[in-house]
């Protein structure tokens, strides 16, 4: 059994024997480990040893017995500090108190006092060490179980069953950012459609399979990636960079799996408490979403990562896919209700829009960031799309219903 370590310091050789003989150490669980006759030696073996408790004297050489237990609490601070002097002084013990010594003992020290002081140091040692013991294995439990804790809290915000304060409170303890995420995402995989024979532990290892997909495209930002009381993948971020690589989990899963899955995602607006409007939104938006084509697909995630570049354009893009711009014009408005002109401006505008709120970018940069080639062509771009101008929308006017989404 491990004994708690303690260190005499006294400048009386003879006073250090004394204390010595004095207590049954080993039938109290504790050794006599250094000795020091002045508070510099002292404060050297009590760090070299790592001492559990000190018996200090006050008028030590060199380094006074204040200061030595001044430095023991800087750089010990569990250290158990037992004051053992002939100062019968009120000022030494004040400053003792305020040291928080854990006794304070006349000389010469009676045996039997000495060994009860011991005593009670030593069971007041044994009682943190348990409790640091507890407080591990919580701790170790609390981290077993963060996911399945992540996933609950999620699921109360989603539902909107949580205050502002209880949310903020949630997202530090679960180490989370304390802010509005920045974007909502939904992962569906209509796993009945494509395997209506598959066994429940099979879909399971496929859920598994997409989730760490999501998780290492996903690396580098901040997120929770939970299932919902549906069943549904859904993933928060607090960055509206990592859209981009949200996208391309359905491609990776493609790749990957071999399966096809479909990925929703929404721009998470108004308050922290408001987070349910936006799953609200993904999961209908989702819902009404036809499958992708491929080409449509590669497109679209090819726009989310090159709409900066002010020469995209349907040409372009149709080279890129080896595919005639006729051909994929009518896929894109066959499958999103619009023109690729026309989603590649929605995807510019909206990233300007975040631009603007989030930055004190100029208008200008924000053009070239957006792949504008002009501020005057990005602003008549902005104020068609939205209603109101680049620098109206910075200073808070509305834009007119049907604009930024």
């Amino acid at each position: 059994m491990e004994r708690w370590k303690v260190m005499i310091a006294d400048d009386e050789y003879i006073i250090r024997e004394g204390i010595k003989q004095s207590v049954d150490w080993e039938g109290l669980g504790l050794q006599v480990i250094t000795e020091a006759e002045d508070g510099e030696e002292a404060l050297e073996n009590a760090l070299q040893h790592s001492i559990h408790i000190a018996l200090v004297d006050l008028n030590m050489p060199i380094m006074h017995g204040i200061e030595l237990m001044k430095r023991l609490r800087e750089q010990l601070p569990a250290c158990k500090i037992v004051v053992i002097t002939g100062h019968d002084e009120f000022t030494y013990a004040q400053e003792s108190i305020r040291l928080q010594v854990n006794d304070y003992i006349l000389k010469p020290a009676d045996p039997k006092q000495l060994s009860q002081v011991m005593r009670g140091v030593r069971d007041e040692l044994e009682k943190e060490r348990q409790k640091s013991r507890h407080q591990e294995q919580a701790s170790r439990q609390i981290l077993k179980n963060f996911p399945l804790l992540r996933e609950r809290f999620c699921q109360e915000w989603l539902d909107g069953n949580l205050s502002q304060q209880e949310i903020k409170e949630q997202l530090h303890f679960l180490q989370l950012p304390q802010a509005r995420p920045e974007l909502l995402g939904i992962i569906r995989w209509r796993w009945e459609l494509q395997n209506s024979g598959m066994k429940e532990t099979e879909r399971q290892l496929f859920m598994f399979a997409i989730e760490n997909i999501a998780m290492e495209l996903l690396s580098d930002y901040p997120k929770a990636i939970f299932r919902d009381s549906s069943g549904l993948i859904v993933i928060l971020l607090w960055e509206n960079a990592a859209e981009a690589m949200l996208a391309r989990v359905e491609q990776e899963v493609r790749i990957n799996l071999k399966i096809a899955v479909e990925v929703g995602i929404e721009p998470v607006e108004g308050e922290i408490t408001e987070l349910a409007a936006s799953y609200r939104r993904c999961r209908v938006s989702l819902s009404k979403e036809v499958p992708l084509s491929p080409m449509v697909r590669r497109a679209k995630q090819y726009i989310l990562e090159h709409y900066s570049e002010y020469g995209l354009s349907l040409d372009s893009m149709a080279g890129i896919l080896q595919a005639s711009p006729v051909y994929l014009s009518r896929l894109f408005k066959q499958e999103l209700g619009t023109s690729f002109g026309a989603y590649l401006t929605q995807i510019r505008i909206r990233k300007a829009s975040q631009l603007l709120n989030s930055t004190e970018m100029s208008v200008h940069e924000i053009a070239e960031r957006t792949g504008y080639e002009t501020q005057h062509y990005f602003s008549t771009a902005f104020k068609k799309h939205t209603g109101v101008s680049p620098l109206q929308f910075r200073k808070g006017a509305l834009p007119e219903e049907g604009g930024v989404t």
